[in-house]
């Protein structure tokens, strides 16, 4: 490698992870967009032998981008096709306090859920705008758009997601506070529990690829999704059930040994919205595909 592409290579390298972020945000698949992000060096290496590449970062957001929504438009196709409700690829952590900063800068699961009501261009505004602070100029090369034409995409889609997300940001000290009851109500089948901790409105979507067995549609109002959460626990009964980070919020995994006995293996992952001190969305998440390691 020469003293060029190591410079172009060290570049790319520093800012990978908001890359991945960007791509991650229009995709709601985290592997899908760290393959994005790969393959965007080479298309890097080519450009600046075409033209000297001056800013990486703002060249790659662009090239990440445009790949994502390519693979976005083909992936909508497939969804068209799938069994159930389509819930965004969890991003899990063990907790560490430590990472709260790190933590604090990944896209939170319920704005992933409601960005899969937009279409891709949409989506791609929206994020690269309002979520990345990426100048309308560089949406527009990024969509294929006229500035204009992009500023109108990210206002209709930032109706859509202020409907579709929590009212208020709530903290991490009441959104940990709100979940760690709730889960501890749902592990002792305390249905009067949760429904005291559930919004009015809440709605519980789970997601099951048809590989494994999950509702068709969403679960509506507080005493449904309460007896629904009681069920899905006690038929995991053999399950550990422990707390972790989705999406830089705490949520809650279950394990449970391979079929080899060599390990273990997520059978689901749940995400817990918290909106106004209640619980106004769950999002159960147990494709095998989605779960990760």
């Amino acid at each position: 490698m020469d003293a060029r592409a190591e410079e172009l290579a060290a570049a790319l390298e520093e800012h990978r992870p908001r890359l991945v972020r960007v791509a991650y945000a229009i995709l709601g698949r985290r592997g899908e967009a760290e393959d994005v992000v790969a393959e965007t060096w080479f298309r890097l290496v080519e450009a600046d032998r075409r033209e000297p590449v001056r800013d990486v970062l703002g060249w790659a957001t662009v090239a990440v981008s445009r790949a994502a929504v390519d693979v976005l438009r083909s992936a909508r196709v497939r969804r068209e096709a799938y069994v159930g409700p389509w819930l965004p690829e969890p991003d899990v952590h063990v907790p560490d306090p430590a990472e709260r900063v790190t933590l604090d800068d990944t896209v939170r699961y319920a704005l992933l859920v409601a960005l899969e009501q937009l279409t891709p261009a949409e989506r791609t505004a929206w994020v690269l705008h309002d979520l990345f602070q990426v100048p309308f100029d560089d949406v527009a090369r990024a969509v294929g758009r006229t500035p204009a034409a992009v500023r109108q995409l990210a206002s209709r889609a930032r109706r859509h997601v202020a409907a579709g997300t929590p009212r208020v940001d709530v903290d991490a000290q009441t959104h940990d506070s709100v979940v760690t009851a709730f889960l501890l109500a749902a592990a002792g089948g305390d249905v009067a529990g949760l429904v005291a901790l559930l919004d009015p409105d809440a709605v519980l979507t789970s997601d099951g690829g048809g590989v494994v067995s999950a509702a068709r549609r969403p679960v509506v109002g507080p005493d449904r999704v309460a007896r629904f959460l009681v069920g899905v626990t006690a038929r995991r009964s053999e399950d550990t059930f422990l707390p972790a980070v989705v999406n830089g919020r705490l949520g809650l995994v279950a394990l449970a040994p391979d079929a080899d006995g060599s390990g273990v293996r997520r059978r689901l992952v749940m995400s817990l919205t918290v909106d106004g001190g209640l619980v106004s969305r769950v999002d159960i998440v147990m494709a095998p595909d989605k779960l990760g390691g």
